[in-house]
């Protein structure tokens, strides 16, 4: 008689385990927690040339760096080493190089800092300037450059220092904010 019966235990478990196995899948806590952690690591690269163009497609400014790396989270690009290129409304060339630097995403503001040097013609002088500081922006879209930190402005081997500057290099105007020091003389 259990001779019987064995065959029907089989076919019974075999519909069981058919049913079990062809149900929806459920996912384990830990694989659904692992899923929800995974994030966007960013881009990063190793001597980087990154190119900024207007709505016409003409370059803004470019950015060299010896290592760029991309913070998702936060909306930045942190770069070490960094080298800006980018022209004034007159079509003079400028250059700035520091040791670090960081681009908001979407901004046009590059922020430099570590033995920040900014150089080039300014616009209505003819006179080739450098800009010292540990900290300067340039802003593309209102092509300024400006710190509030110690600054040195050096003209015609003549110097100015002062505490925050504001060149707006369309307005062709610089301003030194305060306790400045130097004097020109013709």
């Amino acid at each position: 008689m259990i001779y019987r019966l064995l065959p029907v235990f089989a076919l019974l478990a075999l519909i069981i385990g058919v049913v079990v196995l062809s149900g929806p899948q459920r996912e384990s806590p830990t694989a659904a927690a692992v899923t929800e952690e995974v994030r966007d690591p960013g881009y990063a690269a190793r001597n980087a040339r990154l190119i900024q163009t207007g709505p016409d497609g003409t370059p803004l400014y470019t950015l060299d760096a010896a290592q760029i790396h991309q913070q998702p989270d936060e909306g930045t690009v942190d770069m070490q080493q960094v080298q800006l290129g980018f022209r004034d409304p007159s079509g003079n060339q400028w250059t700035a190089h520091a040791a670090h630097g960081e681009l908001a995403q979407g901004s046009g503001v590059v922020e430099l800092d570590g033995n920040v040097h900014v150089a080039g013609i300014l616009p209505g002088s003819n006179e080739p300037a450098e800009m010292i500081s540990e900290h300067l922006s340039y802003d593309s879209s209102a092509q300024t450059v400006a710190t509030r930190d110690p600054v040195t402005l050096v003209m015609s081997g003549r110097q100015l220092n002062s505490i925050g500057l504001v060149a707006s290099l369309k307005e062709r105007h610089v301003q030194l904010e305060s306790a400045v020091h130097g004097s020109f003389q013709p």
